[in-house]
């Protein structure tokens, strides 16, 4: 029994630990799937005036005047024409309002067409939360307007004027800017991901259990 005893202990952590992560995706599958079925209600729904502070994914509709001097774009994507694969990204403008600026993702342009056309606008959109640049996230080339992290207090100081700290995606049909179509909807995958987690710890169980009885049977 005693040589039994390190690798029992050792089991019993591995397990707790295995169940703990199971667990734990589960809790993220519950809550994805509520965030989902906000993001389906607000889709269904007519977009709302600004509030002073937004939700994120909030279906919103707002008016203010573009500058065709303050721009930039966001990331780099390439898409196929009849003629050839052009390259672009997201084309950012600011929308000028009272009560502030705010960051608009006014969709999709080739890299040649640089800025919004400057003037009053109404648009309508969703809310989508600030990001913040991870270890292995791309450099903006600020002198370039060309910005790899959706950022607004880091865009904002870029181009020289203090944004919401928030961006407005803009929904629309196709154009150019191509806007996006719907909300976004982030996958939802941490039922497998427990399954993975559950599967790990039932096999572990069954290599002790093994184990255990070749030990006391040898």
């Amino acid at each position: 029994m005693r040589r039994l005893l390190l690798p029992a202990i050792s089991t019993a952590i591995m397990l707790a630990i295995l169940i703990s992560l199971g667990v734990w995706q589960l809790e993220r599958m519950a809550w994805k799937q509520g965030l989902l079925d906000q993001i389906a209600r607000a889709e269904v729904q007519p977009a709302i005036d600004l509030p002073d502070t937004p939700p994120a994914f909030a279906k919103i509709r707002v008016t203010g005047r573009f500058r065709d001097d303050l721009w930039g774009l966001y990331g780099a994507q390439g898409r196929d024409t009849a003629q050839a694969t052009l390259m672009g990204g997201q084309l950012l403008g600011v929308l000028e309002r009272p009560s502030g600026a705010i960051l608009v993702d006014l969709g999709w342009v080739p890299s040649a067409a640089t800025h919004p056309q400057a003037g009053p606008a109404t648009v309508e959109g969703f809310i989508r939360p600030a990001e913040h640049p991870g270890m292995f996230a791309a450099t903006d080339d600020v002198r370039g307007r060309r910005f790899y992290t959706l950022d607004p207090a880091a865009i904002g100081a870029a181009l020289g004027v203090k944004l919401a700290p928030f961006t407005l995606v803009a929904i629309g049909p196709v154009g150019m800017p191509d806007p996006s179509r719907a909300l976004p909807r982030p996958p939802n995958d941490h039922f497998g991901y427990a399954l993975t987690w559950f599967s790990f710890a039932a096999i572990l169980a069954i290599i002790f259990a093994l184990h255990a009885r070749r030990t006391r049977h040898p």
